[in-house]
């Protein structure tokens, strides 16, 4: 059944801008969420039955009761395994079979390391909308104990960052209007999944948790920051063009850049199921036609992609029918091959694909436990015209 207008299945209605001024609705929601009770705080949110039965499909299969189950067992079982370090401890029993150091740590006990909270919450306050991402950046990593998890977070996402001089975020003004609600319930899982961001190690983990098919359905896969949404409205500005979100998902990137003011086209082929939609004027199309059919196949726009997926081409077909000067992307900034191509970060294969354009951003998205997000910002060279598309890219 085709569904008009922002939308949530299994509620009677859906009013995203209704919940920013609803603050009855919000304190409840955050009294929930403080709670430990994130199948309250959902139901609250998106006006769902006490009773709902709806099951949630993306890397599992798992209902609200399930997921709220899966919070309440903590870290049984593993499922907060984020940091894993293998003790070096001798094994006597192995030295008398002559087994070798190499092997031994082969065969050693992971440890699970837990960040402590006031690590946690430094982490969330990253991405305080108030003040300069870079100036939180460096308190990260000054405040943090050597040798301490937190360190070798603050050093890995440091190592990752970059903003071109030329590219510059608005301060957010005193009393403007920049409300998160996706932002509420990361902040959220990072305390309750005991996850304070990503480092180095966080490529080889393929572990993930229950709460995410509920994020992706009614968020969607990665939460914008305020200073990711004004990156893209910077480099937005003054041209005779639109965003355009290709691969739109259930449009919560959109609503969010729409309510700062930036001018965005949706589109997506519609074949993901989503619970809730942000958006009511989302194009069913395929991407790589919808942007060759844009005047100029894009010239003057900003090409955005949020997640894109992995196989199908799907992001090569978008790159090659682009014909503008601006992509931006948010997806892994890791080898983990979750966005854009299975084997390689976006930010390579653009280096070696399309070597006319440079990174001028990468900068640290909220990453759900486990993951490790950015934005990346990719711009044509000073004086390169695009290929015609007789050329191709």
């Amino acid at each position: 059944m085709s569904r008009k207008g922002p939308s949530t299945t299994g509620a009677a209605s859906f009013s995203p801008d209704t919940l920013h001024t609803d603050t009855p609705l919000r304190l409840k929601t955050r009294e929930s969420l403080n709670n430990n009770d994130l199948a309250t705080a959902i139901k609250t949110t998106f006006h769902l039955a006490a009773t709902d039965k709806y099951t949630y499909h993306a890397s599992a299969s798992v209902t609200l009761s399930q997921v709220q189950a899966a919070v309440a067992a903590g870290p049984a079982n593993g499922l907060q395994a984020w940091y894993v370090e293998f003790s070096t401890a001798p094994n006597t029993d192995a030295d008398a079979d002559g087994v070798g150091s190499a092997e031994r740590l082969q065969r050693a006990t992971p440890e699970y390391r837990c960040p402590p909270p006031p690590d946690i919450a430094a982490y969330v306050a990253l991405f305080d909308p108030a003040k300069p991402a870079a100036n939180l950046l460096r308190g990260f990593g000054a405040n943090a104990k050597k040798g301490s998890l937190r360190a070798d977070i603050a050093a890995y996402l440091a190592s990752k960052r970059y903003v071109h001089p030329s590219v510059t975020v608005s301060k957010l003004k005193k009393g403007a209007d920049h409300d998160n609600i996706y932002a509420d319930f990361w902040a959220w899982s990072c305390f309750s999944l005991n996850w304070a961001g990503p480092d180095a190690r966080s490529a080889n983990l393929r572990l993930s948790h229950h709460v995410l098919p509920v994020f992706m359905h009614h968020f969607g896969c990665v939460c914008p920051s305020y200073e990711a949404l004004e990156i893209v409205k910077a480099v937005s500005k003054g041209r005779a063009g639109a965003v355009l979100d290709v691969g739109s998902g259930n449009g919560y990137w959109t609503y969010m850049l729409r309510r700062q003011g930036v001018e965005v086209f949706a589109v997506d082929n519609g074949q993901s199921a989503w619970r809730t939609l942000w958006i009511g004027d989302t194009v069913t199309e395929d991407g790589a036609k919808y942007v060759r059919r844009r005047p100029g196949s894009g010239k003057d726009d900003v090409l955005l992609m949020v997640y894109p997926v992995v196989g199908l081409a799907f992001t090569t077909s978008v790159l090659d029918a682009y014909r503008g000067d601006v992509i931006c992307v948010a997806g892994t900034q890791n080898g983990n091959g979750y966005t854009g191509f299975k084997d390689e970060m976006i930010d390579s294969w653009m280096a070696r694909e399309r070597n006319g354009f440079e990174k001028i951003v990468q900068v640290p998205l909220p990453s759900f436990a486990g993951k490790d997000d950015a934005l990346f910002v990719f711009r044509r060279k000073e004086g390169l015209a695009p290929p015609s598309m007789e050329d191709g890219q």
